[in-house]
């Protein structure tokens, strides 16, 4: 059974009203009260593909994280706008920094870490960390792959988590989910350690299933930059409590997590 967001907590229903402040500076506010990127648009940064939360279907960009921002945008009356970069550029900020983008959806786990150079919504998404193995493996336990090759996603959590707590394994980095799958396809790691849902997707023609499921306490949230997103932020989980509300979160939560 598929992994089930947790109902979007009360914080998410009492968004503050915070003092203007420019998302980024350079460009004039549009009808929504905000400076974006793009005059009119929300542009969110994302690192595709990492189904179910974002990937591409006939050329356009769509998933969970994708459609919520859409909704979001829709709601600020913006527009809505997607770049695809790498994972590294998005905890650390700094496409944030470069203007890239105004907002980062990316399943990307609330850490305090991230927090430090990230402003962050509030939580939409919880996620544990699970081993996703061939049917045929006897892999079931972290402790089960001494001496075997685990693959991890660069820079996520479940790459801190396997680090700290998968001793004895050799640890695989790879940019991508698509590059993970694959190499457990090709044989050539044992293991990949990441979040449930991401995994939970590649186990649907019953050759690959999830052997352990690691409680890691880990909360989805959207990220924009520390200094100066006062009032996005704001918009944001207004529009996220409007969302759950209007039963629009559980709509896109039903389309791409029920199977």
């Amino acid at each position: 059974m598929p992994y089930k967001a947790r109902t979007i907590t009360a914080a998410l229903l009492a968004a503050g009203a915070l003092s203007l402040t420019a998302c980024g500076g350079g460009s004039e506010a549009d009808e929504s009260g905000l400076s974006t990127v793009n005059e009119g648009s929300l542009t969110v940064c994302s690192n595709v593909p990492f189904k179910p939360f974002e990937y591409v279907v006939d050329g356009e960009y769509t998933g969970f994280d994708i459609e919520l921002t859409r909704e979001i945008a829709k709601g600020m009356g913006l527009e809505h706008e997607v770049q695809n970069v790498g994972f590294d550029g998005l905890q650390s900020g700094t496409v944030l920094a470069a203007r890239q983008c105004d907002v980062i959806a990316a399943a990307m786990s609330i850490t305090d870490e991230r927090a430090e150079k990230l402003a962050f919504s509030d939580p939409y998404y919880d996620s544990p960390q699970t081993l996703l193995v061939p049917a045929d493996s006897t892999v079931s336990s972290l402790a089960d792959l001494s001496g075997k090759k685990v693959g991890i996603q660069q820079g996520t959590t479940g790459e801190t988590y396997a680090r700290e707590n998968a001793a004895g394994a050799e640890i695989m980095s790879f940019q991508t989910d698509a590059e993970l799958f694959q190499a457990l396809q090709a044989g050539n790691i044992d293991a990949v350690l990441q979040d449930h849902a991401v995994n939970m997707d590649h186990t649907e023609d019953g050759k690959y299933r999830i052997s352990a499921t690691f409680e890691t306490g880990e909360s989805y949230g959207f990220a924009m930059k520390k200094e100066g997103s006062e009032e996005l932020v704001a918009k944001v989980n207004e529009q996220l409590a409007a969302l759950q509300e209007n039963g629009k979160y559980q709509e896109l939560h039903d389309r791409f997590f029920t199977k």
